[in-house]
């Protein structure tokens, strides 16, 4: 307990850092991935391309390559930001690619004759996806984006080998000042899992609310 107690501060700023970092990239992989998984259903093959192009690169590179990409190729084409602005995008943008996908499943899980019942009525391809496609997708999509971003919440742990304040790199500093590692890392732990486990209570309550029945 003294671990905790004695450096309360030290948790504290890499919990903050790994919730903030949660928050802003959960917040890029959504837009992103909705934007992404529109293009993959669109009528216009260049942005099915763009959409598959997307995915594809993005879900079979290793996160580490891509903060590494990220973190210290940007800079060198004159784009300087902080490091944790690149592990945002980093992040936001690796998880973006499931996010699509797991969109484009709900999406393929309503009937085409939805589809095809708007277009009849004279709506554009975008009012068909906003009005009658997306709302009916999101329902049954519901836990996916949860475990999805569950699993970006742990994947923040990378940002810290590139000197971003976050919870898992704290156990650096404890280590340097004689703590039980054992003892850092479970309230490391305890920390990932209040986080963790209150990403799963918001998307219980939204499936109780909004989710189908099964």
């Amino acid at each position: 307990m003294d671990v905790l107690t004695e450096n309360f501060s030290l948790y504290g700023k890499g919990f903050l850092g790994t919730l903030e970092l949660t928050v802003y990239a959960s917040i890029l992989a959504m837009v992103l991935g909705f934007v992404m998984a529109s293009c993959r259903v669109a009528p216009v093959g260049s942005f099915r391309v763009l959409g598959t192009a997307w995915v594809t690169v993005l879900r079979n590179t290793p996160l580490t390559l891509l903060f590494f990409a990220v973190l210290l190729g940007l800079p060198r084409f004159g784009l300087v930001l902080p490091f944790k602005v690149f592990a945002v995008i980093a992040l936001g943008c690796y998880t973006s690619a499931f996010i699509c996908e797991v969109l484009r499943s709900g999406i393929n899980t309503v009937p085409t004759g939805q589809g095809e019942a708007a277009r009849s009525l004279g709506m554009t391809f975008g009012q068909t996806l906003g009005n009658v496609v997306l709302p009916q997708a999101f329902r049954s999509v519901i836990p996916p984006i949860g475990s999805t971003l569950i699993a970006l919440a742990k994947n923040s742990a990378i940002a810290g080998a590139f000197s971003v304040t976050e919870l898992l790199g704290t156990y650096k500093t404890l280590n340097e000042l004689g703590y039980s590692i054992i003892w850092t890392f479970v309230w490391i732990a305890v920390g990932y899992l209040i986080i963790t486990l209150s990403i799963s209570a918001v998307f219980n309550v939204m499936e109780k609310r909004w989710g189908v029945d099964r």
